[in-house]
Protein backbone atom coordinates (compact mmCIF):
# COMPACT_ATOMS: atom_id res chain seq x y z
CA UNK A 1 0.00 0.00 0.00
CA UNK A 2 1.14 3.20 -1.18
CA UNK A 3 2.39 5.61 1.83
CA UNK A 4 2.88 9.48 1.52
CA UNK A 5 6.61 10.29 2.01
CA UNK A 6 6.56 13.33 4.84
CA UNK A 7 9.46 15.35 4.66
CA UNK A 8 9.73 18.30 7.50
CA UNK A 9 11.07 21.44 6.69
CA UNK A 10 14.93 21.86 7.72
CA UNK A 11 13.92 24.75 10.30
CA UNK A 12 10.95 22.02 12.06
CA UNK A 13 13.76 18.97 12.10
CA UNK A 14 14.97 18.28 16.15
CA UNK A 15 18.48 18.74 16.50
CA UNK A 16 20.87 17.24 18.92
CA UNK A 17 21.75 19.23 22.23
CA UNK A 18 25.32 18.70 21.65
CA UNK A 19 27.88 18.17 18.87
CA UNK A 20 30.49 15.52 18.94
CA UNK A 21 33.09 17.61 19.68
CA UNK A 22 31.63 19.08 22.76
CA UNK A 23 30.51 15.44 23.92
CA UNK A 24 34.01 14.21 23.15
CA UNK A 25 35.24 17.38 25.53
CA UNK A 26 32.59 16.13 28.09
CA UNK A 27 34.04 13.03 27.73
CA UNK A 28 37.70 14.41 28.68
CA UNK A 29 37.11 16.12 31.57
CA UNK A 30 34.26 13.15 33.20
CA UNK A 31 37.98 10.85 33.10
CA UNK A 32 39.39 13.83 34.54
CA UNK A 33 37.47 13.79 37.26
CA UNK A 34 37.73 10.02 37.72
CA UNK A 35 41.63 9.93 36.84
CA UNK A 36 43.29 13.16 36.94
CA UNK A 37 45.89 13.92 34.67
CA UNK A 38 48.95 14.76 36.40
CA UNK A 39 52.42 15.50 35.70
CA UNK A 40 54.76 12.28 35.39
CA UNK A 41 57.42 14.39 37.32
CA UNK A 42 55.83 16.44 40.26
CA UNK A 43 52.22 14.90 39.73
CA UNK A 44 50.92 18.18 39.82
CA UNK A 45 47.39 18.19 37.98
CA UNK A 46 47.42 19.30 34.69
CA UNK A 47 44.81 20.31 32.31
CA UNK A 48 41.92 17.83 30.95
CA UNK A 49 43.23 19.11 27.06
CA UNK A 50 46.99 18.68 27.20
CA UNK A 51 48.65 15.59 25.37
CA UNK A 52 51.97 16.47 27.34
CA UNK A 53 53.66 14.27 30.25
CA UNK A 54 55.06 17.16 32.51
CA UNK A 55 53.75 20.01 33.43
CA UNK A 56 55.33 23.83 32.45
CA UNK A 57 57.78 23.99 35.78
CA UNK A 58 59.00 20.42 34.67
CA UNK A 59 59.73 20.62 30.86
CA UNK A 60 61.28 23.43 31.88
CA UNK A 61 63.59 22.04 33.66
CA UNK A 62 64.80 18.95 31.21
CA UNK A 63 68.27 19.76 30.33
CA UNK A 64 70.10 18.96 26.91
CA UNK A 65 73.65 17.09 26.81
CA UNK A 66 75.05 20.35 25.94
CA UNK A 67 77.86 21.22 24.13
CA UNK A 68 80.62 19.20 25.93
CA UNK A 69 80.38 15.96 25.62
CA UNK A 70 82.92 12.39 24.71
CA UNK A 71 82.78 12.59 21.07
CA UNK A 72 82.64 8.41 20.97
CA UNK A 73 80.12 7.94 23.55
CA UNK A 74 78.07 11.07 24.07
CA UNK A 75 78.33 11.11 27.53
CA UNK A 76 78.36 14.81 29.00
CA UNK A 77 81.94 16.26 30.34
CA UNK A 78 81.19 18.60 32.65
CA UNK A 79 84.62 19.86 33.11
CA UNK A 80 85.36 19.79 29.21
CA UNK A 81 87.57 17.50 27.21
CA UNK A 82 87.41 15.40 23.88
CA UNK A 83 86.55 12.05 25.77
CA UNK A 84 85.25 10.43 28.53
CA UNK A 85 87.70 7.54 29.84
CA UNK A 86 86.11 4.79 28.89
CA UNK A 87 86.64 6.33 25.10
CA UNK A 88 90.23 7.63 25.52
CA UNK A 89 93.05 7.09 23.19
CA UNK A 90 92.77 3.55 21.27
CA UNK A 91 89.71 2.45 23.46
CA UNK A 92 86.95 4.39 20.72
CA UNK A 93 88.51 1.78 18.34
CA UNK A 94 87.67 -1.75 19.76
CA UNK A 95 83.68 0.10 19.61
CA UNK A 96 81.34 -1.05 16.93
CA UNK A 97 78.61 1.62 17.77
CA UNK A 98 81.29 4.39 16.50
CA UNK A 99 79.03 7.29 17.98
CA UNK A 100 76.27 7.38 20.45
CA UNK A 101 74.28 11.02 20.74
CA UNK A 102 71.38 11.72 22.86
CA UNK A 103 68.75 14.35 23.20
CA UNK A 104 68.44 15.21 27.10
CA UNK A 105 69.71 14.40 29.90
CA UNK A 106 67.77 11.05 31.95
CA UNK A 107 66.84 13.76 35.00
CA UNK A 108 64.54 12.79 37.62
CA UNK A 109 61.40 15.20 35.07
CA UNK A 110 62.45 13.22 31.98
CA UNK A 111 62.75 9.68 34.20
CA UNK A 112 59.49 10.21 35.10
CA UNK A 113 58.35 10.98 31.36
CA UNK A 114 59.94 7.75 30.46
CA UNK A 115 58.83 5.17 33.13
CA UNK A 116 55.49 6.04 32.61
CA UNK A 117 55.74 6.03 28.69
CA UNK A 118 57.71 2.56 28.98
CA UNK A 119 56.00 0.72 31.72
CA UNK A 120 52.51 1.78 32.16
CA UNK A 121 50.88 1.95 27.93
CA UNK A 122 51.17 5.62 27.69
CA UNK A 123 52.27 5.26 24.15
CA UNK A 124 50.17 8.98 23.14
CA UNK A 125 53.28 10.80 24.79
CA UNK A 126 55.75 9.03 21.77
CA UNK A 127 54.99 12.51 19.66
CA UNK A 128 56.13 14.45 22.43
CA UNK A 129 59.15 12.84 23.11
CA UNK A 130 59.96 11.92 19.81
CA UNK A 131 60.01 15.93 19.24
CA UNK A 132 62.42 15.93 21.94
CA UNK A 133 64.94 14.22 19.53
CA UNK A 134 63.88 16.02 16.82
CA UNK A 135 64.59 19.55 18.48
CA UNK A 136 68.56 18.11 19.08
CA UNK A 137 68.61 16.49 15.89
CA UNK A 138 70.24 19.18 13.89
CA UNK A 139 73.02 19.92 16.91
CA UNK A 140 74.57 16.15 16.18
CA UNK A 141 75.99 17.13 12.14
CA UNK A 142 77.08 13.06 12.69
CA UNK A 143 72.96 11.86 12.53
CA UNK A 144 72.94 13.57 8.80
CA UNK A 145 74.46 10.48 7.04
CA UNK A 146 72.08 7.61 8.08
CA UNK A 147 70.31 5.91 6.00
CA UNK A 148 68.06 3.46 7.60
CA UNK A 149 66.93 3.52 11.34
CA UNK A 150 66.63 0.36 13.45
CA UNK A 151 65.17 0.65 17.00
CA UNK A 152 66.95 -1.77 19.60
CA UNK A 153 64.79 -5.15 19.63
CA UNK A 154 62.71 -6.22 22.61
CA UNK A 155 62.57 -10.20 23.12
CA UNK A 156 59.53 -11.61 22.36
CA UNK A 157 58.87 -12.54 25.90
CA UNK A 158 59.37 -9.00 27.04
CA UNK A 159 57.58 -7.56 23.93
CA UNK A 160 54.69 -9.82 25.11
CA UNK A 161 54.59 -8.85 28.54
CA UNK A 162 54.68 -5.07 26.94
CA UNK A 163 52.63 -4.90 24.20
CA UNK A 164 54.81 -2.79 22.42
CA UNK A 165 58.40 -1.49 21.65
CA UNK A 166 59.13 1.72 23.10
CA UNK A 167 62.32 2.28 20.93
CA UNK A 168 60.26 1.26 17.58
CA UNK A 169 57.75 4.07 18.55
CA UNK A 170 60.26 6.41 18.69
CA UNK A 171 62.05 5.24 15.65
CA UNK A 172 58.86 5.35 13.56
CA UNK A 173 58.05 8.95 14.52
CA UNK A 174 61.89 10.12 13.72
CA UNK A 175 61.36 8.43 10.21
CA UNK A 176 58.32 10.27 9.50
CA UNK A 177 60.20 13.62 10.63
CA UNK A 178 63.00 12.83 8.74
CA UNK A 179 61.88 10.96 5.36
CA UNK A 180 64.06 8.01 6.63
CA UNK A 181 63.01 4.16 6.46
CA UNK A 182 62.62 2.35 9.62
CA UNK A 183 63.66 -1.47 9.61
CA UNK A 184 62.42 -2.87 12.43
CA UNK A 185 62.75 -6.84 11.09
CA UNK A 186 66.27 -7.01 10.14
CA UNK A 187 67.24 -6.88 13.83
CA UNK A 188 66.12 -9.13 16.34
CA UNK A 189 66.70 -10.04 20.19
CA UNK A 190 67.69 -13.83 20.39
CA UNK A 191 68.55 -14.45 23.59
CA UNK A 192 66.54 -13.24 26.49
CA UNK A 193 69.16 -11.41 28.28
CA UNK A 194 69.03 -10.62 32.69
CA UNK A 195 68.04 -6.88 33.68
CA UNK A 196 70.74 -4.30 32.76
CA UNK A 197 70.04 -2.43 36.54
CA UNK A 198 72.17 -6.31 38.12
CA UNK A 199 75.40 -5.30 36.35
CA UNK A 200 78.34 -3.06 35.93
CA UNK A 201 79.58 -1.78 33.11
CA UNK A 202 81.46 -4.75 32.11
CA UNK A 203 78.94 -6.95 33.18
CA UNK A 204 76.34 -4.98 31.34
CA UNK A 205 78.88 -5.49 27.90
CA UNK A 206 78.93 -9.36 28.68
CA UNK A 207 75.62 -9.63 29.36
CA UNK A 208 74.49 -8.16 25.69
CA UNK A 209 77.61 -9.38 24.14
CA UNK A 210 75.62 -12.26 21.12
CA UNK A 211 72.25 -11.20 22.20
CA UNK A 212 71.51 -9.95 18.95
CA UNK A 213 71.28 -11.38 15.60
CA UNK A 214 70.79 -9.73 12.08
CA UNK A 215 68.18 -12.01 10.41
CA UNK A 216 68.16 -9.95 7.33
CA UNK A 217 71.35 -8.83 6.09
CA UNK A 218 70.58 -7.81 2.52
CA UNK A 219 68.71 -4.77 4.03
CA UNK A 220 71.67 -3.34 5.75
CA UNK A 221 74.49 -4.46 3.78
CA UNK A 222 76.57 -1.52 3.22
CA UNK A 223 74.22 1.13 4.79
CA UNK A 224 75.34 3.45 7.45
CA UNK A 225 72.63 2.78 10.42
CA UNK A 226 71.14 4.51 12.88
CA UNK A 227 70.02 2.85 16.07
CA UNK A 228 67.28 3.96 17.61
CA UNK A 229 66.85 3.90 21.67
CA UNK A 230 65.19 5.60 24.87
CA UNK A 231 67.91 5.99 27.24
CA UNK A 232 72.04 5.60 26.82
CA UNK A 233 73.12 4.55 30.49
CA UNK A 234 76.58 2.28 28.96
CA UNK A 235 75.98 1.62 25.62
CA UNK A 236 76.08 -1.82 26.32
CA UNK A 237 72.84 -2.64 24.51
CA UNK A 238 74.10 -0.11 21.84
CA UNK A 239 77.11 -2.36 21.11
CA UNK A 240 75.63 -5.60 21.34
CA UNK A 241 72.99 -4.40 18.60
CA UNK A 242 76.45 -3.04 16.57
CA UNK A 243 78.42 -6.05 16.89
CA UNK A 244 75.42 -8.17 15.10
CA UNK A 245 74.80 -5.13 12.58
CA UNK A 246 78.33 -5.11 11.82
CA UNK A 247 79.31 -9.04 11.18
CA UNK A 248 76.13 -8.66 8.66
CA UNK A 249 78.22 -6.17 6.46
CA UNK A 250 76.56 -2.72 8.03
CA UNK A 251 79.14 0.10 6.62
CA UNK A 252 78.53 2.15 9.93
CA UNK A 253 76.55 2.17 13.06
CA UNK A 254 75.86 4.87 15.06
CA UNK A 255 73.21 5.61 17.47
CA UNK A 256 70.39 8.20 18.92
CA UNK A 257 68.82 8.04 22.05
CA UNK A 258 66.00 10.19 23.86
CA UNK A 259 67.83 10.27 27.25
CA UNK A 260 71.58 9.90 28.12
CA UNK A 261 72.35 9.15 32.20
CA UNK A 262 75.33 10.40 33.16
Amino acid sequence: MWKPKITLPIAWRPTLPFNFKGLRRGWQYFLHVLLPNTCCACKRDLSAQTQDPLCVDCAGQVKGVGHSYCLRCGKPLPDGGAHCYQCRGTKAREFKCKIIRSAVVFGPQVRGAIHAWKYSGQTHWTEYLANLMKKQWAAYPDLADAEVLVPVPLHPKKYKQRGYNQSALLARALGKKFNLPVDESSLIRSRNTPSQTQFGREGRLQNMSGAFTCVRPENIQGKEVLLIDDVATTGATLEGCAQALKAAGAKKVIAYTLAREV
